[in-house]
């Protein structure tokens, strides 16, 4: 009989984070701006209220998978680093290297930079100050990568008080727009006849699902702060499956609400659907109400983004695999700070670059091979340590977990099929990696023999 292992306590690192903290950060890391705009692109691919509304319920059968599988995982190694620790047990240590390098590079840093400009284009909306997005976007992020520098402790506070703010800007938008607003015509006309599937619609679904998956992913970067939970093997779990449960809530009741209020055809031709449809609602005040709730949102995703990948990074460098300052442990506030600078450096160099434009588009299919190898790692994890054992487990395994690894794979596939070159620079910098990660394990192996 195998038996779960036992948490892996890192030097250095506090144990201070508990269930409402891991639950707020999984939602922290899912909800960023997507859901305030991608009804709209999904609407551009499929023009039913049916269709518009059900593939948000279908991405979040996936994301429920994906929750209990990172559970599962979750459970079987609580350690600090989360998918980089699962992807490095399976497989070895150079794809968990190179998920590492796609995630500073590409999949962290470049999603954070692009919402960081979002939050500054809002904020420069309500202040009215003479300052360049790009410039309030690096110094909301150096902000908040210097409160994540003060411990772990500050980091969660910050990060849940905001989700808490979020939350509240996303049940106004529901709440305003199914009472206030008058359910446009296409809504209340009889439905007609379906017709029947074609390639084409199948098409054009998978072209809906790219954005959809986009506002659903981040799940797992909870998983990254294991090592500063004071009961992981229990919270993770939980955390996750409450965390995802309440999003995929939040995010079909904003998709309904944008389409009942706009039209699939009204919906379409938005650039701000939220805003637009509490703007019918309430009028103008609703509209600014959400421009705010939009602002929060991106800040409290920003937040989670520093508070958990840095952990990553940590894990790398404690590996071997990275340098060696960066698995360094503040003594004063039990954090790792040079991880942190690193994640928080990258991100503002991209928001101040502004060449984070494309990787909007080639971010899902890079993020979302690495989803489907993790899920892939629990076949191997139950084939190597047995079924046995205590902690969480994937309930309908195989097939709940069979259906998360192919459901990532056919997002890959479309992701790649509609933007083919978006996609080929994703993976240029993913298979760049290669060389470096010798790099690393050669000079680890130096040291060694030293």
């Amino acid at each position: 009989m195998n038996e779960s292992p036992a948490p892996i306590i890192r030097e250095g690192l506090e144990r201070r984070l508990g269930l409402f903290d891991v639950t707020m950060l999984v939602m922290g890391g899912i909800i960023g701006a997507g859901i305030f705009v991608n009804p709209a692109e999904v609407a551009r691919h499929v023009d039913t209220p049916f269709l518009i509304v059900g593939l948000w319920l279908l991405g979040g059968l996936v994301a429920l998978a994906a929750a209990f599988v990172y559970a599962e995982l979750a459970a079987r190694r609580p350690e600090v680093g989360g998918q980089y620790a699962y992807l490095r047990d399976a497989y070895g240590p150079t794809p968990a290297f190179l998920y590492g390098w796609s995630l500073l590079l590409v999949i962290q840093s470049g999603g954070m930079a692009a919402v960081a400009i979002t939050f500054a284009r809002y904020f420069l909306e309500f202040t009215q100050l003479p300052l360049a997005p790009a410039a309030v976007a690096a110094m909301a992020l150096l902000l908040l990568t210097a409160i994540n520098c003060l411990g772990v402790r500050a980091g969660a506070t910050v990060q849940s008080g905001l989700m808490v703010l979020k939350l509240l800007a996303i049940a106004a938008l529901v709440l305003g727009g199914w009472w206030f607003a008058t359910a446009h015509p296409d809504i209340t006309r009889p439905p007609a006849a379906p017709e029947p599937i074609s390639l084409g619609t199948l098409a054009a679904i998978g072209a809906a699902m790219t954005p959809v998956m986009f506002a659903y992913g981040g799940w797992q970067t909870s998983g990254f702060v294991a090592g500063e939970m004071r009961n992981p093997g229990r919270d993770l779990g939980r955390g996750l499956l409450l965390g995802v449960t309440g999003v995929v809530l939040l995010y079909t009741a904003v998709a309904f609400v944008c389409v009942y209020a706009l039209g699939p055809a009204g919906l379409a031709q938005s650039a701000t659907p939220a805003t637009d449809a509490m703007r019918l609602a309430i009028g103008e005040q609703g509209a600014t109400l959400v421009a705010l709730g939009i602002a929060i949102s991106t800040l409290g995703f920003l937040s989670q983004g520093m508070l958990t990948t840095p952990r990553v990074y940590f894990a790398m460098a404690e590996d071997g695999l990275f340098f060696d300052q960066i698995a360094k442990v503040s003594r004063r506030t039990h954090v790792p700070v040079y991880a942190i600078l690193l994640q928080g450096v990258a991100a503002t160099i991209v928001a101040l670059s502004g060449t984070y434009g494309q990787i909007l588009s080639y971010v899902v299919s890079v993020d979302f091979i690495w989803f489907a190898l993790t899920g892939a790692a629990l076949f191997i994890f139950r084939r190597r340590d047995g079924e046995a054992g205590q902690g969480f487990r994937v309930p309908g395994h195989p097939i709940t977990t069979g259906f998360f690894v192919v459901a990532c794979a056919l997002v890959v596939a479309a992701t790649v099929f509609n933007h083919p070159i978006n996609s080929a620079i994703g993976f240029l910098i993913l298979l760049a990696g290669i060389p470096a990660c010798r790099y690393w394990q050669r000079r680890k192996s130096g040291k060694e023999g030293a």
